[in-house]
């Protein structure tokens, strides 16, 4: 004989214990709590996040020279692959003539210690020593650990991550995921331009006004809302 065919149950439902029911103890039982009506009279509070008095209206004045810029970990790597220098890449993106760095001013007084036996030098040093700094790219404790991490697949990106041009920012935060750590200090000081690739944290960066993302295009790096127009021209 065939298996006789039961017919599927329509909107069948769960059996469910009654609010009455001895197993249930009174302290468990959940009361329904009335809803107080809302007086008009009342004024409602809210409380709002304090604007930053950097900002003028969607204007950050605290964007100059020179820029520091906040390399994410994707950002390095996507460089090698575009075969870019980050360092000279961040230059021609930020044609701005900018102040000397600290580092670079060694250097020179190095040069002129050397050259010219501690006298001054008569004539400008060579383009590698000279006192022009466009950006300095900046890497958080949390970048680099992240960089080690990802093993030798990243081996060069680690390799030019420290490079003595990069200044090393510490990280006072647990564990190492860089993105919530980027955002963190871009909304405590707006003196930052982050450098990503990552869709995510371009979306959460956006949010945020006053703070350029630089990203790869076109084998280039570009910037978006950056005052005053600077930066290369989009294509």
């Amino acid at each position: 004989m065939g298996k006789q065919k039961k017919q599927k149950k329509f909107a069948a439902m769960k059996r469910m214990i009654s609010l009455k029911d001895q197993r249930i103890k009174e302290q468990d039982r959940a009361k329904t709590q009335k809803k107080k009506k809302e007086d008009p009279s009342v004024i409602k509070e809210k409380e709002v996040a304090k604007y930053p008095s950097c900002m003028f209206f969607q204007y950050n004045t605290q964007l100059g020279p020179p820029y520091y810029i906040l390399v994410d970990t994707n950002f390095i790597n996507f460089s090698i692959k575009a075969k870019l220098d980050v360092v000279q890449s961040m230059m021609d993106c930020l044609y701005a003539k900018l102040n000397a760095h600290w580092k670079e001013i060694f250097l020179v007084a190095v040069y002129n210690f050397r050259i010219c036996g501690g006298a001054p030098a008569r004539f400008p040093p060579p383009p590698a020593f000279r006192c022009i700094r466009k950006g300095v790219p900046c890497i958080t404790d949390c970048v680099m650990a992240e960089l080690e991490k990802l093993g030798m697949k990243f081996r060069v990106a680690l390799r030019i991550a420290k490079d003595p041009r990069f200044d090393r920012l510490p990280c006072s935060h647990k564990g190492t995921y860089a993105d919530d750590c980027l955002v963190q200090r871009v909304m405590q000081h707006k003196c930052y331009i982050v450098a990503t690739v990552d869709r995510d944290l371009k979306r959460r960066i956006r949010k945020i006004p006053g703070v350029p993302i630089m990203y790869i295009s076109n084998h280039r790096y570009n910037i978006e809302r950056m005052p005053d127009d600077y930066g290369a021209p989009r294509l």
